[in-house]
């Protein structure tokens, strides 16, 4: 229990600095954005669809060791194969992903990547969620607000 709770406070910080992906048009509601994004998602899967591959790399041999007792009388174990590790790999992924940014871009949207705000950032600005995609600057940061909502913040620009 204390290994899962271990794994899940780790998630949890290391999902805590990732950087927010989002299809980007300054001025347009966050609500209207979602919607579009999800259009395209639902679109793009319906035109390239999952196609799971299931693979195996290779596997690895490990030689046996050589044990040699006082009097220098050497022994070699024998060695062993592990086998390669079976994953599954949708191998439609990429071109789905082109296909939904495609379908964003023709809805004049960009992708954006923007990192976590510092701190210092965070705490002279009051938390309200972001409604309205405001004007963007390469300061832009964003800050996590519970239910899976988020507050974009350009350090130097009211509002």
């Amino acid at each position: 229990m204390k290994t899962v709770l271990r794994l899940l406070l780790t998630v949890v910080i290391l999902s805590s600095c990732s950087p927010l992906s989002l299809y980007y048009r300054e001025g347009e509601t966050v609500s209207r954005m979602q919607a579009e994004t999800q259009k395209c998602q639902v679109d793009a899967l319906q035109d390239v669809p999952v196609a799971n591959q299931v693979r195996q790399s290779p596997p690895t041999y490990w030689p046996g060791r050589t044990y040699c007792d006082g009097r220098g009388r050497c022994y070699r174990s024998p060695g062993w194969w592990q086998p390669g590790q079976v994953y599954t790999v949708d191998v439609n992924k990429t071109l789905r992903n082109q296909v939904e940014a495609q379908c964003m871009a023709q809805k004049g949207y960009r992708p954006v990547s923007l990192p976590p705000c510092k701190q210092g950032v965070k705490s002279q600005v009051p938390r309200t969620r972001t409604t309205t995609l405001p004007p963007l600057s390469t300061q832009s940061c964003f800050v996590k607000i519970e239910g899976g909502s988020f507050q974009i913040i350009t350090p130097g620009q009211a509002g």
